[in-house]
């Protein structure tokens, strides 16, 4: 199994809350960042598991192209409109994908994702039995 690691979230002062009532404005632009990362892989990293690195190329060029085409976003599995998450299936197989928005220094959670000048985007994809 590998290494875990848990980030901490970035302190919240009085400055910051006003930031987040300002959130339900940004969403259009953090979904527009994700889908820019999530179609193009450009505009952050994207992070394979052992488990999608182990797939013989084929497979994986597969999974990458239906991550890339992904459109089934819905109440469940998009509540926030970010289009930050999705299931895909190549084969018979069942993978995920997550993206995470942290501080430039991938030590905190980003002070203001709809910034991609604060953010530093990661996109995760896994097979589902990683997860």
């Amino acid at each position: 199994m590998g290494t875990i690691t848990i980030l901490p979230m970035a302190h919240v002062t009085s400055n910051s809350l006003g930031a987040l009532s300002n959130m339900n404005r940004s969403d259009s632009r953090v979904r527009d960042l994700n889908d820019e990362l999530r179609t193009s892989f450009s505009g952050g990293r994207v992070l394979l598991t052992s488990g999608v690195q182990a797939l013989d190329e084929g497979d994986r060029i597969k999974l990458l192209q239906a991550v890339q085409t992904f459109d089934d976003f819905n109440a469940g599995n998009d509540p926030y409109g970010e289009h930050d998450f999705g299931r895909v299936v190549v084969g018979e197989q069942d993978y995920f994908w997550k993206i995470d928005c942290y501080d430039l220094d991938f030590r905190f959670q980003s002070p203001d994702p709809a910034d991609a000048t604060v953010t530093a985007r990661v996109m995760t994809i896994m097979r589902e039995d990683e997860y």
